[in-house]
Formats: structure tokens, C-alpha cells, sequence
């Protein structure tokens, strides 16, 4: 029995195609996205990443080759002709972007591949708040704010640079009016920490340019889940109800697809006072950097790019 596809592990639903599941089912552990597969990832003490053992799926990682044991994840990466570890970009996932489903609909719907190194990492300074827009994909996504001094276990995906590129598009990177930039987090402010117990000397986190939605206190609001945080933010506004419904189900439903009605929705977040900041705007750039994993470790983890304050 193949127990290690998407299905019987139960991550095979994405939030794209189903948003009131938003952020999607993460995985309870790290592991390689491959295929249909999230294959187990185990940490080697004192080990960099590229030699944790992953377990080979039925048939192995190359076309024509058996299965059999654990095998290091460069070995796994390089059978399967993918990019190797340590050109690689970590990039800290706090909503959707931990969900395996979700990232084979993003890659595979474009046409690339979606064999990922998805790695369970303690990283500090990082919470999971609500981003200031609604999605025409109808939800509320995820946005992450700073932490100082609080730490969480985060998903950080080990992308390739097609797989960056698809991800970065997907969150309005490159666009004036998208909604993300994307930073390269400094390790003395966020320390992350794999299971090995490698400490990064920086990955990468999409830091939402509206700011995050506030509770009652002013601080950031947690994400409780897509279907409790619609039935709050409905039942806190009247003129959200009026124009997205007075259900989770209405509100998903008239949002997806609907780009002007979202955008009604994005600037009464505003309107109705609800913004606040992340603390994470003063770590974008003017240009994102395009650091590796192996330059991050070895140091060199600055582009020319500058701060943007």
C-alpha cells in the first residue's frame, strides 16, 4: 500500500479549489513534495539539509530504477533531475504555501514541476495574522507580522528558481499594485532553527505592503481558519455583509472570481479603521534579493539591493 500520497495522508485539497479550507492542511511533518507524494524528510544531526534521508517512493526518484531505502536529498533531487539543495531559496510559508496541494496547483498548473523540500524549522520573531485584502480566489489569506522574542514551528519551502518565480507572481511581487514583497529575513532579528539543529543564516518571507488586520486591542489579529475569520469580519461590519453576505459560504462565493468587488472589500478594511502595521516593512528592498541557500549559509546573503526607508 503506497501510504504516502497527498490522499492518504490527507493533504490532497487545495485551497483554490476549495477556499473556506484556507490556509489548507499542512503537513505534521517535514518531508519532499514529489508528485503525488510527500515523501519523509529526516533530519541528520549537525547535518546540513542536503543530507537528510528522504524516503524513495515506489519505483525510485528515476524512470526505469526501483525503490529501496532512504537516500540524501541531493541524491533524491539530482535521480530526479531537479535543482539541487543549495541552489535553492528557504522561504518561511506562514498560510497556503504550506500546503502541499496548494503548491502542486500553483507549479503544475503552470506547467512546473513541484518537487519541493517542505522542512519543519523553529523560527522565531514570525506570527500569522490577516492580510488587509480579500482574494478574488475567496478568501482571506494569511499575513505574517513580527514576533519579537516568540517563536512558532513554521513550514519553510526550499524552492527552485522557476518555483520562486511562479510563487513571487502568485503574490503581486513584481507588480505596482500587487500585494506582497518579498524580504530576505536577517538571522540576529528571526532565528530559525531546523530539527538538525542547523541554524539558517536567513530565509525568505512574502510581507503583505497593505499591513495586517488588528483585533479589538489594536495588536494584529491572529488567523483563526477561513471559515471562523469570515464569520467574525462579517458579523463585525455591516457594509461587509451587504456586499459579500452575511455566510462564510456568500461571502467566498460572491468574492471568487469578482476583482472589483474585492477590492471594495481591501479598501473598506481600510475605511472601517482595521489596519495595522506588520512591523516587517523595514526589511523590504527596492529589489528582492535572489540569494541561494549556500551563499545564505556561507555568508554571502546580501544582494546590492537596498532598503527601501
Amino acid at each position: 500500500m503506497d501510504d504516502r500520497t497527498l490522499e492518504a495522508l490527507g493533504l490532497s485539497e487545495a485551497p483554490r479549489e476549495h477556499p473556506l479550507i484556507y490556509p489548507g492542511a499542512w503537513p505534521t511533518e517535514s518531508g519532499l513534495l514529489h508528485q503525488n507524494r510527500f515523501l519523509r524528510l529526516n533530519a541528520m544531526e549537525n547535518r546540513r539539509l542536503a543530507k537528510w534521508m528522504v524516503e524513495q517512493p515506489p519505483g525510485g526518484f528515476r524512470e526505469g530504477k526501483t525503490g529501496g531505502g532512504a537516500v540524501p536529498l541531493n541524491y533524491a533531487l539530482m535521480s530526479a533531475d531537479q535543482p539541487l539543495v543549495g541552489d535553492r531559496f528557504p522561504v518561511v510559508s506562514v498560510g497556503s504555501n504550506a500546503c502541499p496541494a496548494q503548491l502542486r496547483h500553483k507549479m503544475e498548473g503552470l506547467g512546473i514541476s513541484s518537487t519541493i523540500p517542505m522542512v519543519k524549522a523553529r523560527v522565531t520573531g514570525i506570527g500569522i495574522g490577516v492580510s488587509a485584502y480579500v482574494s478574488p480566489l475567496g478568501y482571506v489569506s494569511s499575513s505574517p507580522f513580527h514576533t519579537p522574542g516568540l517563536s512558532r514551528d513554521l513550514f519553510i519551502t526550499w524552492l527552485d528558481a522557476a518555483q520562486l518565480e511562479v510563487v513571487d507572481a502568485s503574490e503581486g511581487v513584481s507588480r505596482p499594485d500587487g500585494g506582497y514583497d518579498r524580504v530576505l529575513l536577517p538571522p540576529e532579528d528571526f532565528p530559525m532553527a531546523l530539527e538538525s539543529g542547523e541554524l539558517l543564516g536567513g530565509a525568505y518571507l512574502y510581507v503583505h505592503r497593505y499591513g495586517v488586520l488588528h483585533d479589538d486591542s489594536g495588536d494584529p489579529r491572529p488567523h483563526p481558519g477561513e471559515y471562523q475569520l469570515l464569520s467574525e469580519l462579517l458579523s463585525e461590519s455591516r457594509q461587509l455583509r451587504e456586499w459579500f453576505g452575511d455566510t462564510p459560504e456568500e461571502f467566498s462565493s460572491r468574492a471568487r472570481g469578482n476583482e472589483q468587488l474585492c477590492e471594495r472589500g481591501t479598501r473598506l478594511f481600510a475605511v472601517e479603521g482595521r489596519l495595522t502595521d506588520s512591523g516587517l516593512r523595514q526589511y523590504v528592498t527596492a529589489e528582492p534579493a535572489t540569494t541561494v541557500y549556500d551563499d545564505i549559509q556561507d555568508g554571502r546573503t546580501r544582494s546590492s539591493a537596498t532598503p527601501t526607508m
